[in-house]
C-alpha cells in the first residue's frame, strides 16, 4: 500500500491514472481546500498540519511509502492548526515557515522519516512525465537564442547560491524577469512585448536545495500558451527533472506556434 498525499494542480490526476493503470494497493491523503479527491474509494480529507491523524491514517493502513504531488496551500502561522503530533514537532515547523516552501517540505520528509515512513519521488510511477535530452520540436534555436539559454542557466545557478527560483526568462542577453513565490504564470506576464516576432526564452530548472522528490518544477500547455502570449521562442527544461503535462499536446502546440522545446 502506498500513500498519495496529494494537492491541487493536474499532476495528482496524471500520477493516480499511471497508479490505477498498474493495479497498485493506494490510499489517499487529499489535502487540496474543496476535496478534489472525495469520489475515490480510500480517500481521508486531512489539513496541513494534522501529522497525527495523517500518520494514523497511514499505519492502519500499513503504509510504508509516500509520495507527494501537487500544489498544497500554506497557510500563515497564525491560521495553521495543528494537531498533538502536530504540536510536538511545533518549533520546527515554525523554523522552516520561516526558510521557506524548500524548507517546509525537507522538515515535513524528517517527520515521516522519524515516524518510519518513506517518501518517495513523485514521478516514481511516471517517468514518462518528463523528458530526456534532446530538442523535441521542428524549430531549432540559433546562435541567438542559444545565448540566451545560456545566461538564463547562469543566472538560475548565481541567485540559487543565495535565493531559490525555478525559473527566468532571457531576452536578448537580458534579463526579462525571475520566478517568485507567485509562480511562472504572473512572471510570463511580465514578459509580454509589442514585437510581432518571437524571441527569448523561459527556462525552468529545479532549485540548487530543491528536493528532488516532492517538489519538481512543472511545465504544461497553459506554460505554453502563456509563452506564446508573452512572444517567448522557446522552453528548456532540465532532463528527467522537469515534471512535463500533456507532452503530445504541448509538441503540437510548439510546432504550430514555431516555438522551441529543449530538455537540457
Amino acid at each position: 500500500m502506498i500513500g498519495l498525499i496529494f494537492g491541487s494542480t493536474d499532476l495528482p490526476i496524471e500520477i493516480l491514472k499511471r497508479i490505477k493503470k498498474k493495479k497498485l494497493n493506494y490510499l489517499i491523503i487529499d489535502l487540496t481546500k474543496n476535496q478534489k479527491f472525495k469520489k475515490e474509494k480510500r480517500s481521508y480529507p486531512c489539513k496541513l498540519g494534522e501529522f497525527g491523524k495523517v500518520i494514523s491514517i497511514l499505519r492502519l493502513n500499513k503504509c510504508k511509502k509516500i509520495l507527494f504531488a501537487g500544489k498544497i496551500d500554506k497557510p500563515s502561522l497564525k491560521n495553521l492548526k495543528l494537531d498533538f503530533k502536530g504540536m510536538i514537532y511545533l518549533t520546527k515547523i515554525i523554523r522552516s515557515f520561516k526558510k521557506g516552501d524548500a524548507a517546509i517540505l525537507k522538515e515535513i520528509i524528517k517527520i515521516f522519516q522519524k515516524e518510519k515512513i518513506k517518501t518517495i519521488s513523485s514521478i516514481s510511477f511516471a517517468k514518462d512525465l518528463t523528458l530526456k535530452k534532446g530538442i523535441y520540436s521542428k524549430v531549432k534555436p540559433n546562435k541567438s537564442d542559444i545565448q540566451d539559454i545560456n545566461k538564463t542557466i547562469l543566472i538560475l545557478k548565481r541567485i540559487n547560491q543565495h535565493n531559490y527560483s525555478q525559473g527566468a526568462v532571457v531576452r536578448d542577453q537580458k534579463v526579462i524577469a525571475i520566478e517568485d513565490k507567485n509562480g511562472t504564470r504572473k512572471m510570463l506576464l511580465k514578459c509580454k512585448t509589442k514585437k510581432k516576432f518571437k524571441s527569448g526564452v523561459l527556462v525552468k530548472f529545479p532549485k540548487k536545495q530543491q528536493d528532488l522528490r516532492i517538489d519538481l518544477p512543472t511545465i504544461g500547455l497553459e506554460t505554453f500558451k502563456q509563452c506564446n502570449s508573452s512572444r517567448i521562442k522557446g522552453v528548456v527544461v532540465k532532463n528527467n527533472r522537469n515534471i512535463f503535462l500533456d507532452k503530445k499536446k504541448c509538441i503540437e502546440f510548439a510546432n504550430k506556434n514555431k516555438m522551441f522545446i529543449i530538455s537540457k
